[in-house]
């Protein structure tokens, strides 16, 4: 489930960037404020799925750890009852058979125990000892040997004629293949990352464009209102988001007219003509929709020949 969420949000977050990218270069601002908040929102959720990860470790870890503390308690508890009573049982004068005899002469017998089991211990640990020093010590000399071979002097010694001071470098050489593609990398990611920002500066400029040779701008678009098909409110939608959007060109138009071409469909006209650029801002400001419960369609633009 939490690998399906991963992969759930990483879609979601790359689809989001997507489109916040084509709604940006559309200027269609609306929407990419809703891709935006949608990003701003699956991002929200992966951290939180994340930190809910995290958190369920954590306290996992943290009941475990309480187990094996209660468990360790209990344990403790438990032989701490069972020793309490009779403390070296074998010691007293009623522990270890042969009863009659006093617990104050019997205490001869706990010395030779812990000598015993003292030097059976030592025995021990003398022969593992040996054994680990025998099987151990060529192995680990000879990787020791093979690390410390690099600093050993020459055959000859440092004053024959066979060493140069050059021939082992302090230093390891660099891998040449390794930071050329690191470089080579870094420069495609620079390059990349300046050619994104320069397409998408231009893409969203404000500045003013040379018009074109032409005489006008047309665009014919369709209006929809939703919750009713009177031709004044359509209408009124349409002016609406003519007079709206022939402002968000980066030149002025003074001459923009609307007129009706047939019931919901309406062509506007624009004098001087305008540029590509400020067509493309005009289209996308339309398909926006910013008018209340109105919802435009763009069936074509064309630029107006000049008479000859």
């Amino acid at each position: 489930m939490k690998y399906v969420s991963y992969l759930f949000g990483g879609l979601s977050t790359i689809a989001a960037a997507v489109y916040l990218v084509i709604y940006l270069y559309r200027w269609e601002w609306q929407r990419a404020v809703i891709c935006g908040v949608l990003l701003l929102a699956v991002e929200g959720f992966l951290v939180c799925v994340l930190l809910l990860g995290r958190m369920g470790r954590l306290e996992r870890r943290i009941a475990d750890a309480d187990t094996r503390v209660e468990e360790v308690k209990r344990r403790l508890e438990h032989s701490r009852e069972q020793s309490a009573g009779h403390p070296f049982r074998w010691l007293g004068a009623d522990g270890g058979g042969g009863g009659g005899v006093d617990g104050g002469g019997r205490t001869y017998v706990f010395v030779p125990i812990l000598m015993v089991t003292g030097a059976a211990l030592s025995g021990i640990a003398w022969v593992i000892q040996r054994i680990a020093a025998v099987t151990v010590r060529p192995g680990a000399e000879r990787r020791l040997a093979g690390r410390l071979a690099p600093l050993a002097a020459p055959a000859g010694g440092i004053r024959s004629g066979s060493f140069q001071a050059g021939d082992r470098p302090a230093v390891p050489p660099a891998r040449p293949l390794r930071v050329l593609l690191a470089g080579v990398g870094s420069a495609a990611a620079v390059a990349l990352l300046v050619f994104g920002v320069s397409t998408l500066a231009d893409a969203t400029e404000t500045r003013e464009e040379a018009r074109p040779d032409a005489a006008a701008t047309t665009v014919v678009f369709e209006v929809e209102v939703h919750g009713t098909s009177s031709d004044t409110a359509r209408e009124l939608a349409a002016r609406d988001l003519w007079e709206q959007c022939r402002r968000a060109t980066s030149t002025e138009n003074p001459g923009a007219g609307l007129s009706r071409l047939t019931p919901g469909v309406y062509a506007g006209v624009i004098r001087p003509a305008l540029s590509d650029h400020d067509v493309m801002r005009l289209r996308g400001c339309l398909s926006d929709a910013v008018a209340n419960r109105a919802t435009a369609k763009v069936l074509g633009d064309g630029q107006a020949a000049r008479p000859h």
